[in-house]
């Protein structure tokens, strides 16, 4: 597995970034936040940084490029 180019970002920047892809929060726990744009679901954990390995598995799910969630950021 390649590195992601993608380093740990604080998980509310990434919620937000998310956001703006057209994903909406669903449900809110102690350890995770859970978005959906309707199709598909995405649990991000609420711990900062966000690792990077993670994040990119994240994005991957969002059906996203890394550039296009670093732009969103």
């Amino acid at each position: 597995m390649n590195m992601p180019k993608i380093s740990g970002v604080n998980h509310l920047q990434a919620i937000k970034a998310l956001g703006k892809a057209g994903f909406r929060i669903v449900r809110q726990g102690r350890k995770h936040v859970v978005m959906s744009d309707g199709v598909r679901y995405l649990t991000i954990p609420r711990h900062n940084p966000v690792n990077g390995y993670t994040l990119a598995g994240i994005v991957r799910d969002a059906g996203l490029s890394v550039d296009e969630f670093l732009k969103l950021l």
